[in-house]
């Protein structure tokens, strides 16, 4: 499976050679079908699996959407993790359960930074919320990319 999907990706890469590395390439690609994949879970979830119905969760009752959101984050940290373990990243030599916690680390940062950044330009410097989250969505892919690179799945020399 992990060569099928190396594989497949790769075949796109030649064109983006010249612009960057295939690991850029490679996490770029995971990156989008996962956003994919989550945006669809979301879809589903919503639509289809809750319909507009509360969600009994034993102790606690989920409003539909936050319910699709918690069953799209499960479906996309999950499904993130594997992409970034087995095709971006598969040079790390760090146990799986450290990398595991090293990812979620990572992803609560950038959830985190993201909040704040758009914190400091809606509401601070008064910017266009569109605008805002675009410019804050590159700079949590920035810094996403180098925290999987250098702390989620480091390799040691």
């Amino acid at each position: 499976m992990k060569q099928t999907l190396t594989g497949i990706l790769d075949v796109f890469y030649p064109p983006f050679r010249k612009l960057m590395p295939i690991q850029t390439f490679r996490y770029a690609a995971c990156g989008g079908i996962n956003t994919v994949l989550g945006l669809l879970v979301y879809f589903v979830g919503y639509q289809y699996l809750f319909a507009g119905e509360v969600f009994e969760f034993g102790f606690y009752a989920f409003k539909p959407h936050v319910a699709a959101l918690l069953l799209s984050f499960c479906v996309s940290f999950t499904v993130g993790f594997l992409l970034n373990k087995y095709i971006v990243f598969t040079g790390s030599n760090l146990k799986g359960r450290i990398q595991l916690f090293r990812y979620l680390l990572s992803f609560l940062l950038n959830l985190v930074i993201n909040y704040f950044l758009l914190k400091l330009f809606v509401e601070i410097l008064g910017w266009n919320a569109l605008i805002s989250q675009l410019l804050t969505t590159c700079i949590i892919i920035t810094f996403s990319y180098l925290s999987q690179k250098h702390f989620s799945f480091s390799a040691k020399k």
